[in-house]
């Protein structure tokens, strides 16, 4: 495998399972320093021993939507690694419901992990990429299609749209490169909360022109390339991840 990440340190929000997990996974396979952040330090500590990275992966526990935490992050990356070339801002929640039923600590919270925490992410993690590098944005498919029961969720997902762009522009002078992934059905723990039997999820595999659920390894090999010089002509676009579930309807 080409080693495209060699010396280069990567940060992953939300790196304890599902996506986060497997993009961190792909980077240090490929040959970078990895951080990754979890608001569980049981958690974080599992992740750790699954990845078996040594002294190449540092777990910081950090609840993305407490700038204080984000502040300390910053400054424990810092300390150890000195710099960061790759961040994939990853840390989301959800809540699926009708929107008569979302509560105001449901909307706070969601637009706190998924707004507010990928901005201020962002904002602390910039003066560590003295090199330029590149940002990875973990948006959404909704942006393309409604769905009935995300109304907060995805409306926080079109604010991170809109964030890619925008700090393209902004971070351009710094050579940082602004991106984001939009995952469709992607099977994974928080995906499985929402759909939790396997009636539910062959249902939304059906959406699918391709048939089946998406895997988190789908999703980092679209993040690495992003993140990755192969790219380097790529900024401010958006990679739909989903099977084809927006574009085309299944046969």
């Amino acid at each position: 495998m080409t080693k495209r990440f060699t010396n280069k340190t990567a940060l992953v929000t939300g790196g304890t399972s599902g996506m986060g997990l497997a993009t961190a996974r792909l980077l240090l396979d490929e040959g970078a320093h990895v951080v990754i952040t979890g608001r569980d330090r049981e958690r974080l500590d599992a992740a750790a021993g699954t990845l078996d990275a040594g002294d190449r992966l540092l777990t910081v526990r950090a609840d993305a939507a407490n700038v204080a935490d984000l502040d300390a992050l910053a400054s424990r990356v810092r300390d150890r690694f000195g710099r960061l070339d790759v961040v994939f801002a990853n840390a989301g929640a959800g809540v699926f419901q009708p929107s008569a039923e979302v509560t105001e600590e449901d909307f706070d919270r969601i637009v706190g992990v998924n707004f507010k925490g990928v901005y201020f992410t962002i904002q602390k993690a910039v003066p560590l990429m003295t090199g330029g590098g590149a940002i990875v944005i973990n948006a959404s498919w909704t942006l393309y299609r409604g769905m009935a029961p995300a109304s907060v969720y995805s409306a926080s997902k079109a604010a991170v749209h809109n964030l890619a762009r925008t700090l393209s522009a902004d971070l351009a002078p710094r050579r940082i490169r602004v991106n984001s992934v939009s995952p469709g059905f992607i099977d994974t723990p928080m995906f499985r909360g929402a759909a939790s039997t396997d009636e539910q999820a062959a249902v939304h595999a059906a959406q699918t022109v391709a048939g089946r659920l998406g895997t988190s390894e789908d999703v980092a090999r679209a993040v690495a390339f992003l993140a990755s010089d192969d790219a380097s002509y790529i900024v401010g676009q958006d990679i739909v991840v989903d099977g084809g579930l927006v574009s085309s309807i299944p046969a």
